[in-house]
């Protein structure tokens, strides 16, 4: 699994279980939903900046929602 598809499956989960919808998570962000849908399905790649305004949103800290992906990534390449 690369960095974008990781990134995009881990910002899909957290969105879920904060139980927003893209267009909720975009509107937190103040940016379009279209570029939530691109970032989740690897289409789009965020800064460092961005990064940190979805954990935020989402009530994680960038920290803990970079380890996510990193341990995705990690799992993929296990197998």
């Amino acid at each position: 699994m690369d960095l974008a598809h990781a990134f995009g499956t881990a910002l899909k989960k957290h969105r879920k279980l904060a139980g927003l919808s893209q267009e909720a998570l975009s509107e937190a962000c103040e940016i379009e939903r279209t570029f939530i849908s691109m970032l989740e399905r690897a289409q789009r790649r965020p800064s460092l900046a961005m990064t940190f305004e979805l954990a935020k949103a989402l009530s994680i800290s960038p920290s803990a929602f970079v380890n996510d992906v990193e341990t995705l990534i990690d799992d993929a390449n296990k197998a």
